[in-house]
């Protein structure tokens, strides 16, 4: 009883602790995303003909490899703020069982192995973003506020997400982010390699499900923080309520509308 107590005291205190990680990590994920947006702004890059010179200027110039750097942890970052918490509903249920494992003295990796997984998949989706930001920046389709300057361009990204949202193949992987429990059961890997490919896993459905959703920032603007944060509820929403599948498709029919 004494020993089966200490266990629960303890694994609770590794599941507080494990949230709370995440809890700073998502806070700072944030906090580094809006420093950046307000720096753009302190910078005069807010789309005056003298910043879009300037900006056409730049374009022509290949990126320095601090500048593609300092771009690339903007984008994993940013993505770090945005898809962390919509994998929250995952990351309870995996801290559960982990947590119910060790008041069993069948400990699991931590919750953290879990995450870093899932996170990674988000880190290499930040190097295709920042590769394809650089060819839109050459060919000028972007402006200084990394938003589409080109009614063409941003049209096509707009219907294409419409489409996306009603594809097959997006509410598939939609299902396996709705469903912790069951994802879970079928998955379920053993050991710290285990837990990092379930993470893996999970990340590249999440990929699945919202890629075409980020591709959207180059249309409202990349640092453009109302934008980020409507992009990261809706993805939130979509996996968590209820009629989130159902609401899924219905925006993609009006993006698709409204253009």
């Amino acid at each position: 009883m004494y020993k089966g107590g200490k266990s629960g005291r303890f694994s609770g205190l590794l599941l507080q602790a494990g949230f709370a990680a995440l809890a700073v990590i998502t806070s700072a994920a944030w906090i580094y995303t809006v420093g950046q947006a307000d720096q753009m702004a302190m910078n005069g890059m807010g789309g005056n003909g003298m910043a879009n010179t300037m900006h056409a200027m730049l374009t022509m110039q290949p990126w320095t490899v601090s500048e593609f750097s300092l771009r690339l942890a903007m984008w994993v970052v940013m993505m770090v703020a945005m898809m962390v918490p919509t994998a929250a509903p995952m990351t309870l249920v995996y801290a559960a069982v982990a947590r119910k494992a060790a008041a069993q003295h069948s400990p699991l990796p931590p919750t953290f192995v879990f995450v870093a997984g899932y996170v990674t998949v988000w880190s290499l989706f930040g190097v295709l973003a920042t590769v394809a930001q650089r060819g839109l920046d050459a060919l000028t389709l972007l402006s200084p506020t990394m938003a589409s300057n080109s009614a063409v361009f941003g049209g096509v990204v707009l219907v294409a997400a419409g489409i996306y949202q009603l594809t097959p193949l997006k509410h598939a992987c939609l299902k396996h982010c709705r469903a912790p429990a069951h994802f879970l059961s079928c998955y379920w890997r053993t050991g710290t390699l285990g837990a990092f490919r379930v993470g893996l896993r999970l990340g590249a459905y999440c990929l699945g499900c919202c890629w075409i959703l980020m591709a959207l920032l180059f249309v409202g603007g990349v640092m453009n923080l109302l934008w980020i944060a409507a992009i990261s509820g809706f993805v939130l929403l979509e996996k968590t309520l209820p009629f989130g599948e159902r609401g899924s498709r219905i925006a993609g029919a009006t993006a698709i509308a409204l253009r």
